[in-house]
């Protein structure tokens, strides 16, 4: 396929920033939509000297159809990528009724953009939290999906479902779903990588700060799970890596149908496990406590990645001590992230 015009939905975010390199790494034109209530525009900036070219952006909230609309007329946009959303399990508890608006209807404003400039060619950012609980392991794309165990995994299977609707009344949408296991790591140069505002929600910032000294300890949610070691097991996938999967679904968009597919390592790490990797990457002792398990928490979850690997032809190919390597290296140039002045 010949280089496409790409309209990147929270692209100054974690995993956004990292596809915008990915895409145009492989000839693709990117332009940014982002409200940047989770993002910095340092970012973007960073991004630009990376790939040594200007990328418009676009400071809009997706809820906002006629800022929307008029990005759609500038530009002439071959596909979307949909990565704008609220994302944090816990707040999506304490305020769920933000995250529903928010996920939903920004969702919805997008796709009546879309089919308003006849583009109807999505690619879409789920997670594996749609699966709930593993009735079986490792999790494929046949596996039930529902049983959520918070509002932001119900809000990813409600865009699911919007879409695979969406698609069923409006044949000629091809629609990719990429469902997510764990992202970690940051890109090689450690110029950009994950920064959460505030406590962060995932395990690997958290280690992260730790090691750089930002945090004194690291809580450990639960060590008598049936797994080798008691602690949680997860998926982790070096970012990059799952930046690449962007790419190689936007080939599949070039036919019409709406298809999901798992982007993980297939392989599990525990915390504890985790927490080594990172002492080695890092020279660092990294302290940690054991606490109560957290309530909606499950013992193990990993993929199977196998039908990614034959129906995209992609698979991961960075293991956990590239990935604690990379998130080293931006933690400790940059122990206080995007906001040097901290």
């Amino acid at each position: 396929m010949t280089g496409w015009t790409v309209l990147v939905t929270g692209g100054a975010g974690y995993i956004g920033s990292h596809s915008i390199i990915e895409l145009m790494s492989a000839g693709h034109e990117v332009i940014v939509v982002d409200s940047f209530v989770n993002a910095r525009s340092e970012c973007l900036k960073r991004v630009e000297s990376i790939v040594g070219r200007s990328i418009p952006a676009y400071h809009i909230d997706i809820r906002n159809e006629a800022q929307l609309s008029e990005v759609f007329q500038k530009h002439t946009i071959d596909a979307v990528i949909h990565f704008a959303a609220l994302k944090a399990v816990g707040e999506s508890v304490s305020k769920p009724l933000m995250y529903y608006e928010n996920n939903l209807i920004g969702t919805i404003s997008l796709l009546k953009a879309m089919s308003n400039h006849g583009v109807k060619r999505l690619v879409f950012s789920s997670s594996a939290t749609v699966y709930g609980t593993p009735q079986y392991l490792p999790l494929d794309e046949l596996h039930p999906v529902g049983g959520c165990t918070n509002p932001y995994g119900k809000t990813k299977l409600m865009m699911e479902e919007i879409l695979r609707d969406l698609q069923s009344a409006e044949p000629d949408w091809s629609v990719v779903v990429l469902r997510y296991f764990n992202p970690i790591g940051a890109h090689k140069s450690g110029t950009i990588g994950e920064d959460p505002n505030g406590v962060p929600n995932n395990l690997m910032p958290y280690v992260s700060q730790v090691a750089v000294g930002r945090r004194p300890e690291v809580t450990v949610f639960g060590n008598k799970y049936d797994t080798p070691d008691g602690t949680g097991v997860r998926d982790y996938i070096h970012v990059c890596d799952l930046a690449s999967g962007h790419v190689a679904a936007l080939a599949k968009l070039q036919q019409s149908g709406f298809r999901v597919y798992n982007l993980g390592t297939g392989k599990g790490c525990s915390v504890l496990e985790l927490i080594k990797a990172m002492e080695a990457a890092s020279g660092r002792p990294i302290p940690y406590k054991i606490g109560p398990a957290r309530a909606g928490d499950v013992a193990s979850v990993y993929s199977d990645p196998s039908l990614a690997a034959a129906e995209l032809n992609w698979r991961a190919e960075r293991g956990l001590d590239e990935m604690c390597a990379d998130s080293w290296r931006w933690q400790s140039n940059n122990p206080n992230g995007f906001d040097s002045s901290a």
